[in-house]
Order: C-alpha cells, then sequence, then structure tokens
C-alpha cells in the first residue's frame, strides 16, 4: 500500500505542471522569420503571434494576419502539420503587451492601425478594451476567433 501511495504521489508532482495542450512559447529570436512573408519576427515585438505545436515545434509571425494566411493555409505552408496539432495560439495584446490566447481573444478588424504587413486584425484579451479600440481606431468590427475566415484574411491585403 505504502509503495503505491509514493508512486501515485511521483504521479502527481511529476505531471503537475505540465500541459500537454500548451507547452507556452518562446520568445522569436533574431533569426527566426516568418514562415508566410519572410520577415524578421523578433523585430516587431508588438505584433508577435505565435503557433505551437503539440510535439513543442512554434512558427512565429510578425502578426495576426499572417498568422491567419499559415492557419488557413497550413497544407502549403507546413504539409506536415494539421491544425489539430496546433496546441496554441499566442497574440500579443495590442494594450498590454503581453501573451494572450488567440482562441480566446477579439479581434478588431478594419482599424487605422497599421501592423509590419499593412491592415491587421488587433487582437485585445478583453471585450471592454475590444470595443474602446474600435471606437477610438474607426475599427469595423469586432470578431472572435472562430468568426475568422480565410476569405476575410483575403480582404486584408
Amino acid at each position: 500500500m505504502k509503495y503505491l501511495q509514493i508512486v501515485l504521489a511521483l504521479l502527481v508532482l511529476t505531471n503537475s505542471g505540465y500541459a500537454a495542450d500548451d507547452p507556452g512559447p518562446k520568445k522569436p529570436g533574431p533569426t527566426d522569420k516568418c514562415p508566410v512573408c519572410g520577415m524578421f519576427v523578433a523585430k516587431y515585438p508588438d505584433f508577435v503571434a505565435c503557433l505551437v505545436f503539440k510535439d513543442g515545434s512554434q512558427a512565429f509571425f510578425d502578426g495576426v494576419k499572417d498568422l491567419m494566411k499559415y492557419y488557413f493555409g497550413l497544407a502549403k505552408y507546413n504539409p506536415a502539420k494539421k491544425t489539430a496539432d496546433i496546441a496554441a495560439i499566442h497574440l500579443t495584446d495590442y494594450y498590454s503587451l503581453k501573451l494572450i490566447d488567440g482562441r480566446q481573444a477579439y479581434y478588431v478588424v478594419g482599424s487605422d492601425v497599421f501592423g509590419p504587413m499593412g491592415r491587421e486584425l488587433i487582437p485585445l484579451a478583453e471585450e471592454t478594451a475590444a470595443k474602446e479600440f474600435l471606437k477610438d481606431h474607426n475599427g469595423k468590427s469586432i470578431l472572435t476567433f472562430p468568426e475568422i475566415t480565410k476569405a476575410l484574411i483575403g480582404t486584408l491585403d
């Protein structure tokens, strides 16, 4: 019985803090390039976005628009991966400049704020912040992750 308790305690200790769904992003290094446009991502820290795959690999982007192009065009950009392989989506919140969960973010479309690649989806962690941003920056709409489509991304170029 004592042996079983030790084994269970070790299992709990080794698994606590382990998030298989989100290994967490690393920061992009000076040589990390956006796989969509080829720009060096670290030069644009206010717009950094990242996909983390279940195998621990990551793809960095210089903005949400390029991340979404990659997401919707995974077969083109990374044929070895499928969307089911994505463990997490991390984006830089416009106001706090902290990484936020891209699947929970609010996105302002059509604002007067441009990213490194021009027109951009602006991610915000809170809906109230998104509403404020929309008003202050002449945005057209606020979307959630499931509302973003490949067709919408095509209109941003």
